[in-house]
């Protein structure tokens, strides 16, 4: 059974940094990219940042270039995503995605249940 369990969510004030965490199992972790989105009342789920593998290439939606910053760790099946400096445009809800990447897993796409990030003072 596949599960994506994102935690590390919650309050902080503006200016503070966070560190999500998604873990994986039921998949081949390795052989997946990984993805964080997230999302806000009223808008269209978006990119954050997306990781080939283990200290692989990485591409940042603009607005995540400068203070977040997305890693995995392909033995502990764990991806992670350090947020710092956080802004009043932050807030939503941030999904742990998987998506094949190999022949083999082509379609294969995954999804975590969520974890909220709320920034206020």
């Amino acid at each position: 059974q596949v599960q994506l369990v994102e935690s590390g969510g919650g309050l902080v004030q503006p200016g503070q940094s966070l560190k999500l965490s998604c873990a994986a199992s039921g998949f081949i972790f390795s052989r997946f990219t990984m993805v964080w989105y997230r999302q806000t009342p009223g808008k269209e789920r978006e990119l954050v940042a997306n990781i080939i593998s283990t200290n692989g290439p990485t591409n940042y939606a603009d607005y995540a270039k400068n203070r977040f910053t997305i890693s995995r760790d392909d033995a502990k099946n764990l991806l992670t995503l350090q947020i710092d400096s956080l802004k009043p445009e932050d807030p939503a809800v941030y999904y742990c995605n998987s998506k094949g990447r190999l022949p083999k897993d082509y379609g294969k796409d995954y999804w975590g249940q969520g974890t909220l990030v709320t920034v206020s003072s």
